[in-house]
């Protein structure tokens, strides 16, 4: 058997044990945190996706309404007016460091809400308008959107809630401090209003 030299054997025995430290620290939750940042970014997509969808239902929807009740106009104005208004604040990664930002575009989001809420209840006067196909394919649509809506926020608020937990909890803590200190805590949606986790309930 050949014998390998002092400082060689020293050598092998040292990149054994780093290969063995690293290894057990991929158990003890080291990747987590950049693991959980990564599903907050995939889950505010996802966000962002279906609140774009919905803006993208409005201007279709404000025509259709506007062929049968062209005399609400105080209303479509109101719709166009705040779609207008939650597309125009610029979004990107920042925002989910950013919890006043974050806030803004969620209260942009609640006034196109409140908005297409009034816009639906407008409808309920026309009989033809609630009977046109197009404004029924436009229903389905759009209570599709509300609902996957729901679901992207509260998924998002999940992924926030555990990112943040891993910061501040044991061995988060320490992973964070030696090798992620420049991750910080994300800004997460906040309940303005009772059943806010619901899906609103679009009636036409």
């Amino acid at each position: 058997m050949l014998a390998l030299p002092v400082t060689s054997y020293k050598r092998l025995t040292g990149l054994l044990m780093l290969i063995a430290l690293l290894v057990s620290l991929t158990g003890c939750g080291v990747n987590n945190i950049p693991t959980y940042d990564e599903q907050v970014k995939a889950a505010w997509a996802q966000v962002e996706n279906q609140y774009q969808r919905r803006a993208d239902l409005v201007p279709n929807l404000v025509e259709t309404v506007k062929g049968f009740a062209q005399q609400e106009r105080e209303t479509l104005t109101a719709v166009i007016e705040a779609r207008s208004k939650a597309t125009s604040i610029q979004v990107d990664e920042d925002i989910l460091n950013n919890p006043q930002k974050l806030q803004q575009f969620q209260q942009a989001q609640g006034e196109l809400s409140s908005a297409l809420s009034r816009l639906m209840a407008v409808s309920e006067r026309y009989p033809d308008l609630k009977s046109n196909q197009n404004f029924l394919a436009l229903q389905s649509q759009l209570e599709g959107t509300e609902n996957r809506i729901a679901v992207a926020r509260r998924d998002f608020i999940q992924a926030v809630q555990r990112y943040n937990t891993e910061l501040r909890t044991f061995p988060g803590r320490i992973w964070h401090s030696l090798l992620y200190g420049d991750m910080e805590p994300h800004a997460n949606f906040e309940a303005t209003a009772e059943n806010a986790d619901q899906a609103p309930q679009v009636q036409f």
